[in-house]
C-alpha cells in the first residue's frame, strides 16, 4: 500500500502524521518506506543527521541511472527506511514541467523498488504543484489531514478536484483512504463543531481515531525521534499506533 499524505494547507499536521503513522507501521513489524517529498525536509531531519545524507529522493527522479540503494537510508527504527528531500527539490517542479513523463516520475521510479515494502508513506509540501500531483499519481491511497479549526475546509474543494483529476487522467486506482482530524482539543467548542462539519462532509470517509493536540508530538521532532521512542506512553503515541490499527483493519 503505497499512501500520500496531503493538504494544501501548511500547519494541520501532514509531516507529523508522516513520520508517526511510518514508525506506527514499522513497529508493527511491517516493511516501511517514508518518502519525503517537501523541500523543507522536516520528516528528512527527524530521522536524519544531515551531514550523513549525499543524496536525496531529488536525484533519484532527476536520474534514472541512479540506484535506490544509493539514496535511501535506514532509521533509528526497526523496519522504517527514508528516502530522504533536500532543498534541491525546490527546483524539480520547474524541471518537470513540459516533460511528457512529468506526472508519472515518481511512479514510475517506485515501480522499480516498490516490491520491497508492504508500506509506502508519502510526506507531501503544502502545494497542489508538480511534486503533489507525482505523489498522487504514484500513490494507491490517499490520506488528509483537516486540522479541527474554524478554517479546517478552507481549500478541501481544490484538493478534491485535483485528487478526481488525477483518478480521471493518470491513476484510476488511487484511492481515499480517510480524511484524518487532527490538532483536536475537545475542551474547545470550534474543535468539537469542526469534527461536526468534517463527518457532515465526508461521512464514513473520515477516520474513527483522531489525534489530539499533543505538546509532545511536537517536541518529538526536535528530539529527531518519532513519538513512539519520545514519549511512547502519550495520548499521541496511542492516538497513531489506533489509526495505523484502523488502517491495516480496513485495506
Amino acid at each position: 500500500m503505497i499512501i500520500t499524505i496531503a493538504n494544501q494547507k501548511g500547519g494541520v499536521g501532514k509531516t507529523t502524521t508522516s513520520i508517526n503513522l511510518a514508525a506506527a507501521f514499522a513497529l508493527m513489524g511491517y516493511k516501511t518506506l517514508l518518502i519525503d517529498m517537501d523541500p523543507q525536509a522536516n520528516s528528512t531531519v527527524t530521522f536524519l543527521d544531515r551531514s550523513e545524507q549525499k543524496h536525496s529522493v531529488f536525484d533519484l527522479l532527476e536520474n534514472p541511472d541512479m540506484p535506490f540503494e544509493s539514496v535511501v537510508l535506514p532509521t533509528s527504527i526497526i523496519n522504517l527506511s527514508l528516502l530522504p528531500a533536500s532543498i534541491a527539490l525546490a527546483k524539480l517542479e520547474s524541471k518537470l514541467i513540459g516533460e511528457i513523463d512529468g506526472h508519472f516520475r515518481l511512479k514510475d521510479r517506485l515501480d522499480t523498488f516498490k516490491y520491497k515494502f508492504d508500506y509506502i508513506i508519502i510526506d507531501t509540501p503544502p502545494t497542489l504543484g508538480l511534486i503533489t500531483i507525482n505523489s498522487f499519481v504514484a500513490a494507491s491511497h490517499l490520506v488528509i489531514p483537516i486540522q479541527s479549526s474554524y478554517f479546517a475546509l478552507e481549500g478541501t474543494d481544490d484538493l478534491l478536484d485535483t485528487f478526481e483529476k488525477v483518478r480521471a487522467r493518470s491513476n484510476p486506482e488511487l484511492n481515499l483512504l480517510g480524511v484524518l482530524i487532527t490538532m483536536y482539543d475537545k475542551r474547545i467548542v470550534i474543535a468539537k463543531d469542526s469534527e461536526t462539519h468534517i463527518r457532515k462532509m465526508f461521512a464514513d470517509r473520515v477516520f474513527k481515531t483522531i489525534i489530539s493536540k499533543n505538546v509532545r508530538l511536537e517536541e518529538s521532532p526536535a528530539y529527531k525521534e518519532s513519538i513512539f521512542t519520545f514519549a511512547p506512553n502519550s495520548r499521541g503515541a496511542i492516538e497513531y499506533q489506533e489509526l495505523a490499527k484502523e488502517i491495516v483493519k480496513n485495506a
